[in-house]
């Protein structure tokens, strides 16, 4: 498993995907997880860092670590997560979210987006999404340009909410998804496997800050062949 600028580390990337497992149904209460090695060797990961990965996951109730016996799933109505309010997931369940950014900048609000935040202006990020290393959507995300100047590229993180709590002092409380059709857009790069115009499932998000206001708007076209959204009532 490799590491790049803005990405988690190592340890909690396995962490999320093993959250995420649990949120699926892909891993249940009580299951007996594989020995360390064997789970690190899959993972190609080093057993120690896969150590720290379930440690991550016992400080969350999520694991049960029984001396001589082995590491047990505890799963929880609401597992804590980086990706929380991230809906996509493989068509089997699950899945490490990662993402490329094609590119960011600062722009006039594009006048195709319902209206938010306080500035004419907004930043634009592009970005590639994957699923556990499969293509599975393209995102335009534009946050109101009032809550930051500039924003670099190399210091976004692979959640973007994270980035903002953390850079930027927003947090991210809740979002309204409309969930529907449109096409390709013309900027998709050969990688994602569909052509620009063609047609594909969508979503548009609306995301509110911690004082109410939309702070950001943001489109995804989604590969229903290798991605599924999901909702889960608790």
């Amino acid at each position: 498993m490799e590491s790049h600028p803005g990405s988690l580390p190592i340890y909690l990337q396995i962490t999320e995907l093993l959250v995420r497992d649990i949120a699926a149904g892909r891993l249940v209460d009580g299951e007996k997880l594989a020995p360390e090695r064997d789970m690190a060797a899959e993972l190609g990961i080093a057993v120690g860092t896969l150590r720290k990965a379930l440690a991550e996951l016992q400080s969350r109730g999520l694991l049960e670590r029984v001396q001589g016996s082995g590491n047990y799933i505890r799963a929880i109505s609401d597992p804590k997560s980086v990706y929380a309010m991230f809906r996509l997931e493989l068509i089997q369940g699950g899945g490490l979210p990662t993402a490329e950014v094609i590119d960011v900048e600062r722009l006039d609000k594009s006048k195709d987006l319902p209206k938010f935040g306080f500035s004419p202006e907004g930043h634009r990020i592009r970005r590639i999404r994957r699923l556990s290393g499969k293509v599975a959507a393209l995102e335009e995300i534009w946050l109101d340009g009032s809550y930051a100047g500039t924003i670099a590229w190399e210091d976004l993180s692979e959640s973007l909410y994270l980035y903002y709590r953390t850079r930027l002092n927003l947090w991210i409380v809740r979002a309204e998804d409309r969930i529907g059709l449109d096409i390709v857009p013309d900027w998709a790069p050969p990688v994602f496997g569909h052509k620009p115009g063609a047609p594909i499932a969508h979503v548009l998000r609306m995301s509110q800050a911690q004082d109410g206001a939309v702070a950001e708007v943001s489109r995804t076209w989604f590969d229903h062949s290798v991605a599924r959204y999901v909702s889960r009532l608790r």
